[in-house]
């Protein structure tokens, strides 16, 4: 079974942060909290835990991971460029819930971006989530802590319960929302086009691109 760090989810201490960012660093798997639900975190420049985030959820290796960072000035060597229409969704909606599907730089590996060339990249609003990005200061992977298309989880009984005997340590922060995800909006296109409405509804993303 994994090693469960409860933590204050409105104000994670920073040892049991840095003890989870190293289980990442060297390569191992956690499950956080976000403001959605729970998510599967490694590092994106890690192809190997990478694989491992596919094996956990029995993914398809076609399907593209999403990362989590801790500040804008963190896509410097994630992304290709930042069109216009991402800079004000990026200054009007993060932190929070919405994954921006940017042209991936040649630096990030193959199975995170399943070949597309994108990359989906959120600054989350979660404290336990920032905690570990602004820590860490490199992508982490935020893929719901499931089963492929078995329910999400949004505590740390039901990421146990659900693969447990698969990860190496989960941050308990208590409940998450559950809600729904984020909402993934591609930014690549001119207009951006909506791919998943979210926590955030669609109306809003447009009405705030029209009004910029």
């Amino acid at each position: 079974m994994p090693e469960v760090m409860k933590v204050d989810p409105e104000n994670p201490d920073q040892s049991t942060i840095t003890e989870a960012i190293q289980i990442i660093r060297s390569g191992g798997v956690i499950a956080y909290p976000t403001e959605t639900f729970y998510g599967l975190g490694v590092d994106g420049f890690n192809e190997k835990a990478i694989e491992k985030i596919f094996f956990i959820k029995g993914r398809d290796i076609k399907t593209a991971i999403s990362v989590i960072i801790g500040e804008i000035d963190d896509l410097r060597g994630l992304v290709r460029d930042i069109p216009k229409g991402a800079s004000h969704l990026m200054n009007t909606f993060w932190p929070g819930p919405l994954t921006l599907l940017f042209s991936a730089s040649e630096n990030i590996p193959s199975l995170l971006s399943a070949n597309t060339g994108k990359i989906g990249i959120r600054i989350s609003s979660h404290p336990v989530a920032t905690a570990l990005a602004k820590t860490y200061r490199r992508p982490i992977t935020s893929t719901s802590a499931n089963l492929s298309g078995a329910r999400e989880c949004t505590s740390s009984e039901e990421v146990i319960t659900c693969i447990g005997d698969r990860i190496d340590a989960v941050i308990d922060g208590g409940p998450t929302p559950g809600r729904s995800g984020s909402t993934i909006v591609d930014i690549t296109t001119s207009p951006p086009t909506i791919l998943r409405e979210g926590v955030i509804p669609g109306s809003l993303i447009l009405y705030s691109l029209q009004n910029r």
